[in-house]
């Protein structure tokens, strides 16, 4: 949640959004009805005003659901028997969303299993790939320069 002093700085930035995207637009706008204008400066001529359309939703949105979150921290007024209809809340609030939940199983396809090497041909053929790339890199150490043949004791 914003805090208070920083409403301001939030309020500017979209001001400042808002009249860039306008002004974008209206670039745009200017770009199509020149003798180099295509359709795609018409496009983005419409797109503008849409996206500067989005920051005003997108803060309003914001500062609904930080009124929610005030709302649902603050303690539910206690109804008793000398209350009065009008001292309950004007409206329902809203059932909280439930927690997330696992993913039942059998809902998603299996990973693929590995073949097991039964075949000895096979597993003999892959240690021999794995000593011809075990020489391959010994090779590219050695051409780097960086290959020591005594073991430090660290």
């Amino acid at each position: 949640m914003s805090a208070p002093h920083r409403r301001p700085a939030l309020i500017i930035f979209v001001i400042v959004a808002f009249l860039a995207c306008l002004g974008l637009g209206y670039w745009q706008w200017t770009r199509f009805e020149s003798g180099g204008g295509t359709y795609q400066n018409l496009g983005y001529a419409l797109q503008w005003p849409l996206f500067a359309g989005f920051v005003v939703w997108a803060y309003v949105r914001f500062v609904r659901l930080e009124k929610e979150a005030v709302e649902d921290e603050a303690p539910a007024p206690e109804v008793t028997a000398e209350s009065t209809p009008s001292s309950a809340p004007a409206r329902p609030r809203r059932p909280k969303s439930a927690a997330p939940r696992e993913i039942p199983a059998g809902l998603l396809p299996e990973r693929p299993k590995a073949a097991a090497d039964s075949d000895p041909e096979i597993a003999e053929y892959n240690r021999y790939l794995a000593e011809l790339h075990a020489r391959d890199m010994d090779d590219k150490v050695r051409d780097a320069g960086l290959h020591h043949t005594e073991r430090s004791a660290g």
